[in-house]
């Protein structure tokens, strides 16, 4: 009996598929994890050393030449808080849309979803988020913002979510992409620079007057404050409490 391999006629995710080979989202996901830190004198410690290093650079140059106004929190707080998820969107961006063209010995040799290789490349740097999530905590107790933490808890879910799928539909998108046009792999670190400084993370929305400005940068899903999720989360508790 032969099977033939073929496209979709249409857009087609298969979501039952993709349960029946959970596991390998685990297996693709470790192993993107060790090899990234293999042969690492410093190890997981640069998932903290990244975001920290940034924070101290835009803290003492950036935020001194521009005077950015970050309310009631301190700006190594305000900056930090932004790179975490910055870092996941960048890294599952790099990951992701290079991960077709690193897997095709594994792609031409067994079947599986081929989504499970682009979004594997994304969960791994969740596991970066989680370390640096708890210097955060460190940081906020270190200038005594610990009275952020309960709202910071509640919104973090949503504006994981909301990151993790913003990254996950560009990083497929690229990585097919990439598959057919190898120039995709300049475009990608070019174009995340750019991102970095036109995306809300180390300034704050309100730090801009134009109405249309402030708006477009509200919907930025890698807003430095997760605009979207505290949005959605307020109205929704406000309807719950009429």
């Amino acid at each position: 009996m032969e099977y033939e391999i073929k496209p979709k006629p249409k857009l087609n995710f298969n979501f039952v598929e993709l349960w029946e080979y959970r596991e390998l989202f685990y297996f693709f996901t470790w192993r993107d994890v060790k090899v990234k830190y293999k042969q690492t004198f410093l190890g997981a410690a640069w998932a903290v050393l990244q975001p920290l290093l940034l924070m101290v650079v835009f803290t003492y140059f950036f935020q001194s030449s521009l005077k950015v106004d970050v309310g009631t929190s301190t700006y190594p707080v305000f900056v930090y808080s932004g790179l975490l998820l910055w870092n996941i969107f960048s890294s599952g961006i790099s990951n992701s849309g290079n991960s077709m063209v690193t897997n095709a010995h594994i792609i031409k040799k067994i079947y599986f979803p081929r989504l499970i290789i682009p979004v594997s490349a994304i969960l791994s740097s969740l596991f970066d988020f989680l370390i640096a999530f708890v210097i955060f905590i460190g940081l906020l107790a270190y200038y005594h913002q610990l009275a952020h933490l309960p709202s910071l808890l509640l919104h973090l879910p949503l504006a994981l979510t909301i990151t993790f799928f913003s990254t996950a539909g560009l990083g497929c998108l690229l990585s097919a992409l990439n598959v057919k046009y190898r120039d995709f792999r300049y475009i990608i670190p070019f174009m995340m620079q750019v991102l970095f400084f036109v995306s809300p993370v180390i300034y704050p929305v309100n730090h801009f007057n134009d109405p249309m400005v402030k708006l477009i940068l509200s919907l930025n899903p890698i807003s430095e404050r997760s605009n979207i999720s505290v949005i959605l989360l307020q109205e929704l508790l406000t309807i719950l409490t009429s």
